[in-house]
């Protein structure tokens, strides 16, 4: 039985494709480097920040550092304009928080934007725990993140579902010995695995 759900962000909660694209585009633009598609940036998407602008400049990586600054300087800004909820996410939210669900965010976003996004989208305390990538923990596919957010509940992880969207999210979930729920609407989705398509299928599923 599922007791507490864990929830990626990019592509499970949000549609944060374009302002990812938006962000990254401003950054290289400014450093007069190559920019790329909307299509070729969502396949960059799942690895955190770091990775996403590494891929972006491909044999230009020793600029990684500069265009980090400068991805998470324009990110504090675009991410408003190009990013929202997905259809009967908020209200599946509002509904698991009523019936006494604990529900936590984990992504390998950077911790400054996926706490802030969450807060000003996902208002009234739905989520007790809100955890970003931070340089001093593992990112996901490790579980060390998600282990501490169910020890925190005193449950066991396989009481728990990691909801996700992508290869990353299933290898969490497997990784972690939780439950997987993978959405289909996300950025690279798992083949050979059964999928969710709306908000309401994760319900019915519980």
């Amino acid at each position: 039985m599922i007791r507490g759900l864990i929830f990626d962000l990019d592509g499970t909660l949000v549609d944060s494709l374009p302002g990812i694209a938006t962000s990254i585009n401003n950054a290289l633009n400014e450093a007069n480097l190559p920019t790329h598609s909307q299509t070729t940036i969502e396949s960059f998407i799942g690895n955190g920040a770091r990775a996403l602008v590494e891929l972006a400049l491909g044999d230009k990586r020793d600029r990684t550092e500069d265009i980090l600054a400068s991805f998470h300087r324009h990110y504090a800004e675009d991410w408003k304009s190009g990013t929202l909820i997905y259809p009967g996410m908020l209200e599946l939210l509002r509904d698991l928080h009523a019936n006494e669900y604990p529900l936590a965010v984990l992504s390998n976003k950077p911790h400054q934007h996926t706490s802030k996004i969450v807060a000003e989208l996902f208002p009234n305390h739905l989520f007790d725990q809100v955890m970003g990538h931070q340089e001093s923990f593992p990112k996901k596919p490790d579980p060390t993140m998600a282990h501490q957010i169910i020890a925190k509940w005193n449950l066991k992880p396989s009481q728990v579902a990691y909801v996700g969207d992508s290869t990353v999210d299933l290898a969490t979930a497997h990784a972690g010995g939780m439950v997987p729920l993978i959405f289909s609407w996300g950025y690279g989705t798992p083949e050979n695995t059964p999928l969710l398509h709306r908000a309401e299928d994760l319900k019915s599923f519980l």
